[in-house]
């Protein structure tokens, strides 16, 4: 097909609803209705004389055509969006904008921020503490920092593994001295467990401790793991912590952790578009985000009591 007679309206409406999966996610995205996006994906499928979608009941799904090109116009519009962006001028002052988990930016990453500026004063860290998914398009951030299970979490990104997270019961210092004695895991039966995001953290945890039948699904349920915590140190139960997050309140005494045995819960991760082609802000933030958690004390055991 000529380049003149491309469609290009419709190929970008079915790279929004490819990579969303959504007619009307795609319609939000770019700013037209719904009707507007289907038709334009009608249009290119008729163009093309195959199908892009499967509709199914409430959703739909791509086609094995759909894929391999939504895989193309992806690609191909990013690197668009990359090379605009170079050749606009930009503020010299330009700060480095990077998404982070609420928990991660929070606990972590704010406490150290001074030293990276003392390292690179000239760099301008913007923090987005989101952790929402990053197309890392337009003015988005050019840098996440995101928990997941693996490095193929985040679809058409890369992903650096950072540092694994241990999960251990933690809880206030005056809870532990008024409640029940807390010699084997199975006595937390009788306390009250605090959950973030859902409820399966407790329930992997008690598996891993071999007593299934203790994860109890009762318990205050926070939608962010720093909220959670946050009730930990009030004293109003035993939250999963782990040294990268809460080793300062470990070693300040403000939390203890009355058990030696940690459980692997997934990792954090450093993730980007491209690596090979981050500005050297990003570079030098990665680099010193890396140094940061290799010599940190948080990577180090902090000692429980049995």
């Amino acid at each position: 097909m000529k380049r003149g007679r491309l469609p290009l309206t419709a190929l970008r409406s079915f790279e929004a609803a490819g990579r969303q999966l959504s007619f009307s996610r795609a319609a939000e995205e770019l700013f037209v209705s719904q009707a507007a996006v289907s038709r334009q994906i009608r249009e290119l499928e008729a163009l093309i004389g195959k199908p892009l979608f499967e509709r199914l009941h409430r959703k739909v799904e791509l086609t094995e055509t759909g894929q391999a090109l939504l895989s193309q116009l992806t690609a191909s519009f990013d690197d668009i969006d990359r090379r605009l962006s170079q050749i606009v001028s930009k503020p010299a002052q330009s700060p480095l904008r990077v998404s982070v988990e609420p928990s991660f930016a929070g606990e972590f990453l704010i406490q150290r921020l001074n030293s990276f500026r003392q390292q690179y004063p000239q760099i301008d860290i913007s923090v987005d503490a989101d952790s929402r998914l990053v197309e890392f398009r337009g003015n988005e951030a050019e840098l996440a920092i995101r928990y997941g299970a693996s490095a193929r979490s985040w679809p058409r990104t890369q992903a650096r593994h950072l540092v694994d997270v241990l999960v251990t019961p933690v809880l206030a210092s005056s809870l532990l001295a008024s409640g029940a004695p807390l010699a084997t895991p199975a006595d937390l039966q009788h306390y009250t467990l605090l959950h973030d995001y859902n409820r399966d953290g407790w329930a992997r945890w008690f598996q891993a401790m071999d007593l299934p039948d203790l994860a109890q699904q009762r318990g205050p349920l926070f939608t962010d793991a720093a909220l959670a915590m946050q009730a930990a140190k009030l004293g109003h139960g035993v939250a999963l912590g782990d040294r990268i997050l809460n080793g300062a309140d470990l070693r300040a005494g403000l939390l203890v952790r009355p058990f030696k045995m940690e459980v692997p819960f997934g990792a954090y991760w450093l993730v980007a578009p491209d690596f090979q082609r981050l500005s050297w802000p990003a570079k030098a933030f990665s680099d010193w985000l890396v140094e940061e958690l290799g010599a940190g004390p948080e990577t180090k055991a902090i000692p429980g009591k049995v």
